[in-house]
């Protein structure tokens, strides 16, 4: 039911974790438990009944792929009190994780952050060489993610860049033409989870003027932001601007004599294995980022994918590309199937949302904005019958006045 009561001003709190503490010595993808564990009790899944099947992967391949529990916005806010059937329905979402024989390209271990977490091999990304390099095809650990209604390749996810993976990182960039890049953890914490791969005030100028000729940068371009070499290209800040819980760097990258704009969202309050501290944020940040990708840069679309990013690529990385699809199924459909979202994510990039806490952050996230989705539309028939909130509220004092 529709409310005329707008959303709190402050900040929402998401709910209290629900789940014990893990022990700290079990390996990463040891704490979600093994696929095989997964398969046990899945009729509640809303999937098809499988039958005639002969490997225990095609049971979980058939989960991903049938299972659904579309929400209207009433259902989406009783299912996000519900933290018992969330854990329930989390836990019984079968991973997807890849094992190393899957992925048959030599010596990728040198270059995935946690041994792990590996891209499933049908939606990798795979690096073409550049012209100057001839060789084989070249490995990143990334992803392409389908977006709203399937839409092919509309993000890739991908692990925080490594010291020697940055120039890998940004080779991807110029290759897919992405103009948007959304970074969703600290640099450090208790150990390192990203390498700085962008021009930052404490990186000052290098000396570049050596290729100065080559790559026809001009001295009044240095004198515009920070400038600094990753691989083969040089990264140029144009702008710089602090929002609430995020920081926009406008850059500019150029190879030989082509620039291209590209847009860094930082989000840097997001911990590790955690929850953001405030669901407004977020939601902050899903926005902006959607605002922009609609927008143009001079007379060029921005048509590339948008490029996520956590530490490991799977449980910050899966949250906000969650949340992003989410919010543009309930502003277009009025409706929301957060558990096929995630089946579809697994479905891309294994372990997409890797704990209990950020499945029941994502419903929390998703029906704090369908309150604001309410509000909004409430808002915009009030002011088409000619009557204003503040009307609307004095003349329920009024009403309320008469019984005392």
């Amino acid at each position: 039911m529709i409310t005329t009561s707008g959303p709190a001003d402050d900040p929402v709190t998401p709910p209290p974790l629900t789940t014990p503490p893990r022990k700290s010595s079990v390996r990463l993808q040891e704490r979600r438990g093994s696929n095989l564990s997964l398969l046990l009790d899945v009729s509640t899944l809303g999937a098809e009944t499988v039958c005639s099947v002969s490997t225990p992967k095609e049971v979980w391949l058939q989960l991903l792929h049938t299972s659904s529990r579309p929400l209207t916005h009433t259902q989406l806010q009783e299912a996000a009190r519900d933290t018992n059937t969330l854990n329930t329905e989390y836990q019984k979402i079968p991973p997807n994780f890849v094992n190393a024989a899957e992925l048959d390209v030599p010596g990728h271990t040198m270059k995935d952050r946690y041994k792990t977490i590996l891209p499933n091999p049908e939606s990798r990304v795979i690096l073409q060489n550049p012209e100057e390099e001839p060789g084989p095809d070249r490995y990143i650990n990334a992803n392409y993610i389908r977006g709203y209604r399937g839409a092919p390749r509309a993000y890739i996810a991908t692990q925080g860049p490594m010291l020697h993976t940055v120039g890998d990182f940004w080779d991807m960039v110029w290759q897919e033409r992405s103009s948007i890049i959304v970074m969703v953890t600290r640099l450090k914490e208790n150990n390192e989870k990203c390498e700085s791969y962008w021009p930052q005030r404490r990186d000052r100028t290098k000396e570049v003027k050596e290729e100065d000729e080559e790559k026809g940068l001009k001295e009044e371009d240095e004198e515009e932001g920070e400038t600094r070499r990753f691989g083969r290209f040089l990264l140029r800040v144009k702008d710089n601007q602090e929002k609430d819980g995020f920081t926009i760097t406008d850059m500019e990258i150029q190879l030989h004599s082509e620039c291209r704009p590209v847009r860094h969202y930082w989000f840097s309050s997001w911990p590790d294995h955690h929850i953001p501290e405030c669901i407004v944020s977020l939601l902050r940040l899903v926005e902006e980022v959607e605002a922009y990708r609609n927008s143009s840069t001079g007379s060029d679309p921005i048509t590339g994918p948008v490029i996520v990013h956590c530490s490991a690529g799977i449980g910050r990385t899966g949250c906000f590309i969650a949340s992003s699809i989410g919010c543009r199924q309930l502003r277009e459909t009025a409706q929301v199937d957060i558990l096929e979202t995630v089946c579809q994510l697994r479905l891309d990039r294994g372990g997409m949302i890797q704990t209990t806490e950020q499945y029941q952050f994502l419903y929390s996230t998703l029906a704090q904005f369908s309150r604001q989705l309410q509000h909004n539309q409430v808002s915009k028939l009030l002011r088409g019958a000619g009557i204003s909130s503040l009307s609307l509220k004095r003349s329920r004092t009024a009403a309320s006045s008469k019984f005392y």
